[in-house]
């Protein structure tokens, strides 16, 4: 699907969404995995970063779940600044530079504008997604609010299993929002400078003209997570840092700029 230029800038890049197969998403995943063993001690780096936001995530919603929403909005700031930093090292060596951690860790401060458009976006969407949530709790909730202690049994109790299937149902509507806005526009953002709205539209353009396979990308992005944090989230150290790699290369697998200007330089 090829995008026309805009008007007025003739010399700017074309975009064109690709047409993607099956097995793009595990060629992804190689793709990753070369980087992070190519550079592992940045990754190790950012794989901590993950797993400490899992285990205090984890920590505050066993002592103190009423925080735990501001908690994952927390993560939900932080966690893109993160993934572009991964981003960034996959960048640079993509194109022949050197990673280094200092120049990850501060990738993002060129692009805040956009990067802070995108996040309220992403914010608006979880405050959404959590109200959802308490209006299912409200309407299909059959044994009362349960205790902290208990409740992953009251959920799972068979009086509740019309609640879990709502619950489940909103949820997955809201997860694949995000995922259909996010999947390719953070790594567009770092990639061509561009403003939020025009990333998150070719991130929604991508998953619709390749529906199957980005539904099987985000099905493998979901089981490593649920892999990776079991036990205690340790997985996170690896898992986290190869799919900020992979997922690099699933924008870079998706979209083609034409010749006009290559990828933004920035050294």
């Amino acid at each position: 699907m090829n995008q026309p230029p805009e008007s007025g800038a003739p010399e700017a890049a074309q975009k064109t969404i690709l047409v993607l197969s099956l097995r793009d998403p595990f060629h992804w995943l190689a793709l990753g995995g070369r980087d992070l063993l190519a550079s592992r001690g940045i990754g190790l780096f950012y794989g901590f970063c993950f797993w400490i936001m899992a285990i205090v995530l984890g920590a505050v919603f066993r002592n103190k779940p009423e925080y735990a929403m501001s908690i994952a909005s927390g993560c939900l700031l932080v966690g893109p600044f993160l993934a572009m930093g991964l981003y960034e090292v996959s960048r640079r060596r993509e194109q022949g530079l050197v990673p280094e951690l200092g120049l990850s860790l501060t990738c993002w401060d060129r692009h805040l504008g956009s990067m802070g458009m995108l996040l309220l976006v992403l914010i608006v969407l979880e405050l959404l997604w959590g109200r959802a949530s308490l209006v299912v709790f409200a309407v299909f909730f059959n044994t009362g609010m349960p205790s902290t202690a208990g409740v992953i049994q009251a959920i799972f109790s068979a009086e509740n299993w019309e609640f879990l299937l709502v619950y489940l149902l909103v949820g997955g509507a809201f997860a694949g929002l995000v995922f259909a806005v996010a999947v390719v526009s953070i790594p567009m953002i770092l990639d061509r400078d561009t403003d939020a709205i025009s990333a998150a539209i070719t991130s929604l353009q991508v998953v619709f003209g390749n529906t199957l396979v980005m539904l099987l990308w985000g099905a493998l992005i979901t089981f490593l997570v649920i892999l990776a944090l079991l036990p205690w989230a340790v997985g996170l150290l690896v898992i986290g840092p190869w799919l900020g790699h992979a997922s690099w290369h699933a924008y870079r697998g998706s979209v083609r700029w034409s010749a006009a200007q290559g990828p933004v330089p920035t050294v």
